[in-house]
């Protein structure tokens, strides 16, 4: 019998009585990302665990969940409406489709806490919210178009790779790129502003896939042999460093000569290291642990009624060929 990604969540789900958790008496703290195959959330349930072990003895239990997919919106979706339904303390949720997710967080009414992590609601849709943890997302893109006018001072084509299209937190920093390379606000395609052109069929959407991602880039890469910037605004095509790894070699003396330059979103291991490698130029990093690690304690001071700042901001590192910082030895 074949299971589906959606059962296997609501499974997953359904299991929560019979934690260890539940059997202790443990009041839920849930964090819900957009799915559990994208190594960046991974250091959001780290952060969790951390939490966790120097809790132990706390009446609240961490517990991070998602859907096996990050394609899987619906399932998502799914997840929170269970555990909102069976009961948790409190929830925090990085929403993939944020107005989907808005919508079922609407219609439940929760009486309990609810914020956003790693990405949030449309602004319209903050009052369903308590707070947002995580990156300005909108800063995120300013730095990367900072290094891509440090780079490359006359401007050029640039394709932007964007991942699903209703994902608010990618969706700032693709404004926060635009908006700072372009010199002007809420543009909403390069077309010579500043110097830079977005290019035909771009921005492409990975729908978090690492392996689409890299077929794009290598799509992008053969039809357009002059193109002078790709921008990958979240860190997709690296979480397969194998494969990002041979669509970089198609293009690397392109890349030491910086006729074409590669700016990444994220820090993660696998990323630093093709950065040290010559694979990109830059690299701007979230604090996905730090997320992880923090939720917990924002959860408890809602559920006790006391006042949190919104949003709750964990920063940015930012390395470059200049300034190689957090990327050369981690």
């Amino acid at each position: 019998m074949k299971i589906t990604i959606l059962a296997m969540a609501a499974l997953s789900v359904a299991a929560l009585a019979a934690t260890p958790a539940a059997a202790q008496g443990k009041k839920t703290l849930a964090i819900v990302v957009k799915g559990l195959d994208n190594p960046f959330f991974e250091q959001i349930n780290l952060g969790c665990k951390k939490w966790k072990s120097e809790n132990a003895s706390s009446e609240y239990e961490c517990l991070y969940t998602g859907p096996a997919s990050s394609a899987d919106e619906a399932g998502e979706v799914q997840i929170v409406d269970d555990l909102l339904t069976k009961g948790v303390a409190a929830i925090a949720i990085s929403p993939s489709n944020a107005p989907a997710m808005a919508t079922r967080i609407k219609a439940i009414a929760p009486s309990v806490p609810v914020m956003t992590v790693d990405a949030d609601f449309l602004e319209k849709d903050h009052g369903l919210r308590k707070t947002y943890l995580g990156t300005d997302n909108y800063l995120m893109g300013v730095k990367m178009a900072e290094q891509a006018m440090k780079l490359k001072p006359k401007g050029g084509s640039v394709c932007l790779q964007l991942g699903n299209v209703a994902a608010a937190n990618i969706n700032a920093r693709a404004q926060g790129f635009r908006d700072t390379i372009g010199g002007a606000k809420n543009i909403d395609r390069l077309t010579g502003q500043g110097g830079w052109k977005e290019i035909g069929g771009c921005p492409v959407y990975t729908n978090d896939q690492a392996d689409l991602a890299n077929q794009q880039m290598s799509d992008v890469f053969t039809a357009n042999p002059t193109l002078d910037a790709f921008i990958l605004v979240g860190g997709w095509a690296q979480f397969a460093p194998q494969a990002y790894a041979q669509v970089t070699d198609q293009v690397m003396p392109k890349l030491k000569s910086k006729d074409l330059i590669i700016i990444a979103g994220d820090t993660l291991p696998p990323q630093t290291k093709a950065f040290r490698e010559g694979r990109s130029h830059s690299q701007v990093g979230q604090r996905p642990f730090e997320m992880g690690y923090k939720a917990p304690d924002v959860m408890i001071k809602l559920i006790k009624g006391e006042k949190v700042a919104d949003p709750l901001f964990t920063g940015l590192d930012v390395c470059n060929l200049d300034d190689p910082g957090f990327c050369a030895k981690n």
